[in-house]
């Protein structure tokens, strides 16, 4: 079975994300610009929170689970829950979030719980 990083073509390992912070009134919402090919890695927040595709088409990975959206869509992912998307066509996704925290810098580490990396190996062999 081929590794996580295989299953990734070398321009979507060389893909960047363009990502923009968003804060006010206890929300906090992180808008990614997604080129086609690229993968948004597995993890786990906290607590429930909003994802949005505004625009494009990605598969959206959710405890192992396989779906295919297309914007502008939206879905609640449950706290706790490894998550990630692979961007079948340029995509823009948000992730929105309830925090009263207003610094970039900080703000993952206040939502995202620290990874493992023997599951998420196991997730993107479950992804390729």
């Amino acid at each position: 079975m081929p590794s996580f990083d295989h299953a990734l073509s070398t321009a979507a390992r060389e893909s960047v994300a363009d990502i923009h912070h968003h804060f006010g009134g206890g929300v906090y919402a992180k808008e990614t610009h997604v080129p086609a090919g690229m993968w948004l890695v597995q993890h786990k927040h906290k607590h429930d929170h909003l994802s949005i595709l505004s625009s494009g088409t990605v598969e959206v990975f959710v405890e192992g689970q396989r779906t295919e959206m297309v914007g502008p869509a939206c879905i609640c992912i449950p706290g706790g829950v490894h998550h990630g998307i692979r961007a079948m066509t340029d995509a823009i996704w948000f992730c929105v979030h309830a925090t009263d925290c207003k610094d970039e810098d900080e703000v993952d580490d206040l939502l995202v719980v620290p990874s493992d990396p023997t599951e998420i190996a196991t997730l993107g062999r479950a992804m390729a």
